[in-house]
């Protein structure tokens, strides 16, 4: 606080000495301690009301950051509410069976596997012409 050395102590304590008395110091160094220790104690007071207004000025900033995680994450866990994995496949089945009834019926399904596990007989895809209905072409033949 103050930069005094032992020498400026001494000075002082002659001085004192001289102008007090020897009778009376006693008693001006108990009132100048008592003093000295009344004002520390002043100053450590405001030095805990002032930490003591900072913790509650952070402890009010934390509350109010704490409420605005709580909201926010309440309002992920509203929105993770409303998500419903099962009723989306649901729905994506049923869009899948709908669009092609046919492609998933468990009958053609069947009647499918069937047909493909056996050989069946090749269908002509255009009748077979004889040489009467073919087409003459003009020119002459070779």
């Amino acid at each position: 606080m103050f930069d005094i050395g032992w020498g400026e102590l001494i000075v002082i304590g002659v001085i004192a000495l001289i102008v007090i008395g020897p009778k009376e110091l006693p008693t001006v160094l108990r009132t100048a301690g008592r003093f000295v220790n009344k004002m520390r104690r002043m100053a450590s007071e405001f030095q805990d009301q002032f930490q003591e207004a900072l913790r509650e000025a952070e402890l009010q900033e934390i509350r109010k950051q704490a409420e605005d995680l709580s909201g926010t994450l309440h309002q992920s866990v509203s929105d993770l509410a409303r998500v419903d994995p099962l009723a989306d496949a649901q729905r994506h089945i049923e869009t899948a069976l709908t669009a092609e009834p046919g492609r998933h019926d468990p009958a053609a399904l069947a009647e499918a596997a069937q047909a493909e596990s056996l050989p069946q007989p090749a269908e002509p895809s255009q009748p077979l012409q004889s040489d009467e209905n073919a087409p003459k072409v003009a020119g002459g033949g070779a």
